[in-house]
């Protein structure tokens, strides 16, 4: 049947009418499916069917799709805490973009209504790296129902899921077909009320994969991005490289590593928590000035001639990042064999956390190591969601949804001659994020469950709230982080399997 089915999820009668009125003046629209998981009763107008579901993220969910739709294409509003309705000639253009030779899925940008009115809110291209759950691909997709029934057909139905339902789909889509984006608005979305469990609030969201709340939901995300990892021939197996010996020389054993550039009111207490950790070995702290204006450099010339552990580093370079600072420490002959995190605002939480991070450095065949902080205010407060510790990370499985998620946690430790090796990208984000990825392909990273660092979120640090632009950038890097990755492994792989042929 030609012509768009829209999918939509029974939210109040008041927004499932305003949206049913909207979609169906559409001439492209032919049939309206509303989900109904049994909550209330179902809508009962014409032109318009109910199918009862569990939930509109389970896989049964979108195992049914494909049965239930008869027309070649099917719009899925996705957010069920909404209302979200077509701007003027959206429909039109996803059919264009759709019809295109190879695509499977289309989707695009939208306004969003808040306290000052409308503002546009862009979306960024799906890659191959794109594999993180949270991908913003706007309020609603237009799929190719051929499309979904080919890879069902090939890859499986869509697992029993309460939760990876659409992701697993959208997994098995981009294997053998586009997703394509339109650079343009195509929804307005207005909240409808508070956010569900399903969506939740842009704070929650960006913690959720490491709240205990969602434990069963992430293991489900994990489940379905390990089998994409399978199927792309970029999964890994927990067989590991040793850690290999250096032969070089090191000053002291452990550097703390600060960099920093204009944070005078909180350097020297950043400073302060690094000297006076308790160790029984000796240890340096390397503080990389980038050039400060603001009187950090004062402060911190005033540190270094109080305390000789203390190396004050002011880069040649002017146009440093943080990872380029990080490089001009670990690349300093001030640096120790291993080398330890402290953001310029941030705290170690107790006068062991350096002991503890070296003990598992010595003890295990680790090139890398990663603690666990709690999030507190600027009077060091503990703030929502608490501790954050990294529990979804599995020693045998780990490196692989490190793909998934946004980050390994805090405070990191690196093997130095490791890390010298591979260095850090010369970014002002992600740059942990992609050395991380890199080493975990090879060495086993080791991880520490106890808070050993306290991580300050003021206004003015750079994980404030970010605009959308901003936010954009930062999730467009991480996920061409995560495509070389994953060409490198599937790069490994074949070596791998040809190494075994012969």
């Amino acid at each position: 049947m030609n012509g768009i089915t829209v999918i939509l999820p029974q939210g109040s009668r008041e927004s499932s009418a305003r949206m049913i009125d909207a979609f169906s003046a559409e001439p492209e629209v032919v049939r309206i499916l509303v989900f109904n998981g049994g909550n209330s009763p179902p809508l009962k107008r014409p032109g318009v069917d109910s199918l009862r579901v569990e939930s509109l993220h389970a896989g049964g969910t979108w195992n049914r799709i494909p049965e239930a739709v008869r027309t070649e294409e099917a719009l899925a509003v996705l957010d069920p805490d909404s209302v979200v309705l077509p701007l003027s000639g959206s429909l039109s253009a996803l059919r264009k973009a759709l019809r295109r030779v190879g695509t499977g899925m289309a989707y695009g940008g939208y306004r969003e209504s808040g306290p000052g009115g409308w503002v546009d809110h862009p979306v960024i291209a799906c890659r191959r790296g794109s594999i993180r759950e949270g991908f913003d691909f706007g309020p609603a997709v237009l799929l190719s129902m051929a499309a979904c029934r080919s890879v069902l057909g090939k890859y499986g139905s869509v697992p029993d899921f309460r939760a990876a339902g659409f992701y697993d789909l959208r997994l098995k889509l981009s294997l053998d077909h586009g997703l394509r984006r339109l650079d343009r608005a195509l929804f307005s979305r207005t909240a409808a009320g508070m956010p569900s469990i399903e969506t939740g609030t842009a704070a929650e969201r960006h913690f959720e994969y490491v709240d205990p709340r969602n434990r069963e939901a992430q293991l489900e995300f994990e489940a379905a991005a390990t089998a994409h990892l399978k199927r792309l021939g970029a999964y890994l197996p927990p067989v590991f490289r040793p850690v290999p010996r250096s032969r070089e020389v090191f000053p002291v054993l452990a550097s703390v590593i600060i960099p920093v550039k204009n944070r005078k009111g909180t350097v020297a207490e950043a400073a302060d928590s690094a000297l006076g950790q308790k160790a029984d070995f000796p240890f340096n702290v390397l503080v990389v000035d980038n050039h400060s204006t603001d009187g950090t450099t004062e402060v911190l010339a005033g540190l270094a001639r109080r305390n000789p552990v203390l190396r004050h580093i002011v880069p040649a370079r002017t146009d440093l990042n943080i990872g380029g600072c990080w490089n001009e420490a670990v690349r300093s002959p001030f640096c120790g064999r291993y080398a330890v995190q402290l953001d310029s605002d941030d705290l170690y939480e107790g006068t062991d956390a350096l002991q503890r991070i070296v003990d598992l450095l010595r003890e295990g065949p680790y090139a890398m190591v990663v603690g666990s902080y709690r999030l507190v205010n600027e009077r060091l407060e503990e703030i929502p969601p608490g501790l954050i510790d990294h529990r979804e990370w599995t020693p045998g499985n780990g490196r692989n949804n490190a793909l998934r998620i946004n980050g390994l946690g805090a405070p990191r430790a690196f093997d130095t001659a490791v890390l010298r090796r591979f260095g850090f990208p010369d970014v002002g984000y992600g740059e942990d994020y992609a050395v991380a990825l890199r080493i975990s392909r090879d060495y086993r990273i080791g991880r520490i469950y106890e808070s050993l660092y306290l991580c300050r979120r003021w206004g003015g640090n750079t994980d404030a709230a970010l605009s959308v632009e901003a936010a954009n950038r930062n999730d467009a890097y991480k996920d061409r982080l995560r495509t070389l990755e994953i060409t490198a492994r599937r790069r490994k792989n074949r070596r791998t399997m040809e190494r075994r042929k012969e």
